[in-house]
Order: structure tokens, then C-alpha cells, then sequence
């Protein structure tokens, strides 16, 4: 076989498949392997037929198909899966070239393979790819990160490929090195944990609290999308509330009321608390998906526990309206913690993010594109070193302007007994946030109690740490500061 192949990519699944078909049409040969190679023949002999894509039957055979450098991307599970593929090409590959992680691999993971590879000489790219199967097919948002002097080679193949914005820009760039396109792609899947967490909680309180119809809720959310809410989240419920199978029956209706997950929301929880960054939202909306889950308890204490709650008897048309600048305040919150987290991971792992950027790398292709995100893109392009979302002008009047409509769902919701968590957190960040003195200097009090963990004092500089004797009893001795 010929090296002539442009890119090579490993693992045939739905994603993969659709890469590989959005590459081709974009003009670059692509050879294509799977581990199970009845696939690599039904996808040469069915979608791939007629196109510039080569099957290989062997790790060999797709090494020698390609151009040097060559580049191959491995679409599989991600864990030991990536590894094992990645030792398997190891053998067959010469200095220079470079390894493609497209998979949801965490992100310590990818900074782990970039070492490991360049001490062979070769190159890693630790890449999230967002959009789902449309998305891979008709362009997706790309977040490489890994080794840099590997960027210039895969840039035309994926900036070929990606999404672009209505001006044309490509929403793809590179992120910065070792794990950080993996960081970037899991912040992306939290926030969009909490996106689809604060929609269902609107449709919770439409449905259950106003006793909407579907139609109703449908019609709502298709003029939603025509305004400030404009995103592809918002656009895809609109489109669910109305849909009917062949007897007539609303199929969401008919949906089981337990979420699943992958891990990537989890992970930014995680993460978030490592790095000591509140990112609340994201935590309750992996948290809900795990009480969810408990649908068999949750059905058995529906019986035993009463609620004390009230019903609606305000004004229907005006709380929906309140609903929309709830959802568009909660939102905005989301994103300053999810753009916090990537802040102080930068100082952590020494990267050097462009926010700005990322933004525009979600402008489109990926599950939570949104004409919001053009926004967060003008406030980073404005002031590169914002603190937070919610210091840019823009952001603050917005949140400003909805906190009366805001506070007015929240404690609609809490009296009439339907559970909020995401949206009601996203305000008590806020009111946190904007707080001067938080009861904090209580909590520090307690520590020292029962820990002589010591305290700051207001009077005193910064980092002068102080002890009380609060019982008499305890002596002078005090621990030592750290942080866990």
C-alpha cells in the first residue's frame, strides 16, 4: 500500500465513522482501522464506498498508508483502551510522528501520554471533540492540547473539519500543552451537565408547578430560542416536547426519570475541589443526576413523606417570563464558575489559556453552542485578565436586571415543593459572591475551638495566624496552617 493517506483513524463507531466521512469530504485521504475488521469492510463496502478512504486490516498496514509525519487518531474508550492502542502503534511509528487522542479522556491522562510519547521522540495531541454524531459529520468543536511543535501539522485537517461561526472562524484552536485540550473539553461537558440540569428544572416547574401541556411547554421553549436563550440545548427540547411515535404518544412521557452519565461532569466536581474553586452548579447537577438514579426509593418515599407544599396562584404568563431571566441569570453563573475553574488550572499546571478563544472554539459544533457564548468571547477579548464572568458589564447588568425574577422563581419553586438545586445554587453563589463578610470568621472560631487551627484577625496583615485559649483549659499550642 502507498504512504498517501493524509490522517489515519483507529475505531469505527459512530464518531468515528463521521470524522472520517467529514475529513474525506473535506479533500484528505483518510485510512481508517477497528480492532473488530468486519467493520473496516462494512464501512469501506457501505458509507465509505467510492470515497478517498482506504481500509487496513492491521496496526502495519495503517502505519504504512500514511504521509510522514504521520497522524493517526484514536477514537476508543478511554482509559486502558487509548493506552494498549497506543503501545500497539508505538513499534510502527518513526520520530515526529503523532498520536491523536479524540476520545473523553481525563485530562491527567493526556498529560501523562504527551510525556510518555515525546520521551520516544514522538508527538501526542489530547484532543475533546464535541457535537455528537451530527456534529463529527457536518463539523464538530475541537479542543486540541499536548505536544505544540505537533499542532502545525494536524491544524489544516482540523480547522478543515470544525464548526465555523457565522464570520467564518473556525471553532478550533489550540488550547496549550499537555492535558489542557482534555481540561478544556471537560470543563465544556460540566458546563453542559449544567445547562441541561437548569432546563430540566424549568420544565419541572412548567410542568409540574403551572400544569403545562406539552404543547404549551413546546411552544415556549421555540420562543425562547429566538431570543437571549438562542442555543442548541434550548432548540433540541423544543423540538422533544413536541415529538409523538407512530400511536400518538409524547415520547418523553414515556421516558424513565433516571439519568445516566460518563464521568466528565463527576470529573469537574472533582477537580474543582483539588483546585478549591466554587463550581456548584456543575456538583449539583451530577448530584441530581445521581438522585435520579434512586428511582425506587425516591418512588417509596413519595408515599411516606409529605411536603407541606403550596400551588400556583400567581400570574401564569409572568412567571414564565420570570422562568426565562432565571434560567438566562443561572446560566451566565455556570459558565463564570466553569471559566473560574479554567483560570486556576491554568496557574496550576502552567498553561496558558486564551478564554476568549475557548469561546469561540464553543460558538459552534458543540452541545452547548449558543449565541451567549459570542458574549463570553467579547468580555475575555475586552479584559484578558477577568477574575470572573460576572465582573464583565455585560454580564453584571444582566444578572442584575434578572435577580427580582430570579429570586422570585427560587422561592416559588421552594414553596411549592419542586426541587431547583442548580438554579437556586447558582443564586446563593451569587449572593456569596457579592458578599463582603461571610459568616466565615465563625466557622474559623469553631476550627480553633476544638483544633487550635488559628484564625486571621481584620486588625492585623495577612498571614499573621492567631490562638485562642477559648476554654481555659487548652494551653497556648496550636496546629500548624496548611491546606489539604
Amino acid at each position: 500500500m502507498s504512504s498517501e493517506m493524509d490522517i489515519g483513524l483507529v475505531g469505527l463507531a459512530v464518531m468515528g465513522e463521521n470524522l472520517v466521512l467529514n475529513m474525506e469530504s473535506k479533500g484528505f485521504g483518510v485510512a481508517v482501522y477497528n480492532r473488530t475488521v468486519q467493520k473496516v469492510d462494512d464501512f469501506i463496502n457501505g458509507r465509505a464506498k467510492g470515497k478517498n478512504i482506504v481500509g487496513c486490516h492491521s496496526v502495519e498496514e495503517l502505519c504504512a498508508s500514511l504521509k510522514k509525519p504521520r497522524k493517526i487518531m484514536i477514537m476508543v474508550k478511554a482509559g486502558k483502551p487509548v493506552d494498549a492502542f497506543i503501545e500497539q502503534l508505538i513499534p510502527h511509528l518513526d520520530p515526529g510522528d503523532i498520536v491523536i487522542d479524540g476520545g473523553n479522556s481525563h485530562f491527567p491522562d493526556s498529560s501523562r501520554r504527551t510525556e510518555y510519547l515525546e520521551s520516544k521522540g514522538l508527538r501526542f495531541i489530547g484532543t475533546g471533540v464535541s457535537g455528537g454524531e451530527e456534529g463529527a459529520l457536518k463539523g464538530p468543536s475541537i479542543m486540541p492540547g499536548g505536544s505544540p511543535d505537533a499542532w502545525e501539522h494536524v491544524k489544516p485537517i482540523f480547522q478543515g473539519i470544525a464548526a465555523r461561526t457565522e464570520d467564518g472562524e473556525p471553532c478550533c484552536d489550540w488550547v496549550g500543552q499537555g492535558g489542557a485540550g482534555h481540561f478544556v473539553k471537560m470543563v465544556h461537558n460540566g458546563i453542559e451537565y449544567g445547562d441541561m440540569q437548569l432546563i430540566c428544572e424549568v420544565y419541572q416547574l412548567m410542568k409540574e408547578g403551572l400544569g403545562m401541556t406539552n404543547d404549551e411547554m413546546h411552544e415556549v421553549f421555540a420562543e425562547w430560542n429566538k431570543g437571549e436563550l438562542d442555543s442548541y440545548l434550548i432548540e433540541i427540547t423544543r423540538d422533544i416536547l413536541a415529538y409523538k411515535d407512530e400511536d400518538g404518544n409524547y415520547v418523553l412521557d414515556l421516558i424513565l426519570d433516571t439519568a445516566g452519565q460518563k464521568g466528565t461532569g463527576k470529573w469537574t466536581g472533582i477537580e474543582a475541589l483539588n483546585l478549591g474553586q466554587p463550581v456548584t452548579l456543575i456538583g449539583e447537577a451530577v448530584f441530581a443526576r445521581c438522585l435520579s438514579a434512586l428511582k425506587e426509593e425516591r418512588v417509596a418515599a413519595s408515599r411516606e413523606i409529605k411536603g407541606h407544599v403550596t400551588g400556583f396562584n400567581g400570574d401564569r404568563q409572568s412567571f414564565i417570563n420570570d422562568m426565562r431571566q432565571a434560567l438566562y441569570a443561572s446560566k451566565i453563573i455556570s459558565y463564570a464558575q466553569g471559566f473560574q475553574l479554567m483560570r486556576e488550572a491554568a496557574k496550576e499546571y502552567g498553561w496558558d489559556l486564551n478564554y476568549g478563544g475557548v469561546a469561540l472554539m464553543w460558538r459552534g459544533g458543540c452541545i452547548i453552542r449558543s449565541v451567549f457564548l459570542g458574549k463570553i468571547r467579547d468580555a475575555f477579548e475586552k479584559n484578558p485578565d477577568l477574575t470572573n464572568l460576572v465582573l464583565d458589564p455585560f454580564f453584571r447588568d444582566a444578572v442584575e436586571q434578572s435577580q427580582p425574577a430570579w429570586r422570585r422563581v427560587v422561592a416559588t419553586a421552594v414553596s411549592m415543593g419542586v426541587p431547583i438545586p442548580a438554579m437556586s445554587t447558582a443564586l446563593a453563589y451569587l449572593d456569596g459572591y457579592r458578599t463582603e463578610r461571610l459568616p466565615a470568621n465563625l466557622l474559623q472560631a469553631q476550627r480553633d475551638y476544638f483544633g487550635a487551627h488559628t484564625y486571621e484577625r481584620i486588625d492585623k496583615p495577612r498571614g499573621e495566624f492567631f490562638h485562642t485559649n477559648w476554654t481555659g483549659r487548652g494551653g497556648t499550642t496550636s496546629a500548624s496552617t496548611y491546606v489539604v
